[in-house]
């Protein structure tokens, strides 16, 4: 995979100047990501979507997680990044139609495909309701191995450890994508902030019917 240059900054979000994400990841520098939760609408109530990163990726393969995100690249600003809904989805989405929700600091540290990462994000937050089947979604196989929803008020519910496990149903990437029902847990999903993902079901019940 080949690595992005990125904009990395000190601990008062004061520019450094440019790191590989390899060596972003590798030392701790902060650097700013993009975030957009995506829900639906549905006769039976609006479900939350998020993707199931890819066992390659180099932080938390496997895990559940935003339904598409990324890296600002090296110059980038948080408009350009919106191009992750396409990349990653295959939705052209104006930035004008995203609601910003927060922005969130955060680091975590652990081990990935035998090395050990230290991540330090500075994250822009964003909603969207987007009304359609997930079918109609083109999955980046590099980066997602498959496309999941759930009711969102079951996931605010999991999420606030009111019920132990969510039921979703996803699409799997690749060239033969395969309808999938699963049982997951809140620490199948990748780690953030405490009371991020709550924030963000609280925030996606709020945005207004398209």
């Amino acid at each position: 995979m080949t690595s992005e240059l990125l904009d990395i900054y000190d601990n008062e979000d004061k520019p450094l100047g440019t790191a590989s994400r390899q060596e972003a990841h590798a030392k701790g520098y902060w650097h700013h990501t993009f975030h957009c939760w995506v829900a639906r609408d549905t006769p039976t109530g609006r479900r939350l979507l998020f993707q199931q990163r890819q066992d390659s990726k180099d932080t938390f393969p496997g895990y559940y997680d935003i339904t598409a995100a990324g890296h600002l690249t090296a110059g980038e600003d948080v408009s350009q990044a919106v191009r992750e809904l396409e990349e990653e989805l295959g939705i052209h989405v104006p930035f004008t139609s995203l609601t910003p929700l927060m922005t969130v600091r955060y680091e975590s540290k652990g081990t990935a495909q035998g090395t050990s990462f230290w991540d330090r994000e500075v994250s822009s937050v964003f909603g969207l309701l987007w009304n359609q089947p997930l079918e109609a979604y083109r999955i980046q196989q590099e980066e997602v191995a498959g496309l999941y929803e759930a009711d969102l008020e079951q996931a605010l519910a999991l999420f606030e450890g009111r019920i132990p496990v969510l039921e979703a149903h996803g699409i799997t990437s690749g060239p033969n994508p395969e309808k999938t029902r699963r049982l997951i847990t809140s620490d199948q999903f990748v780690p953030h902030k405490a009371g991020y993902i709550t924030s963000i079901c609280q925030a996606l019940m709020e945005l207004p019917t398209r």
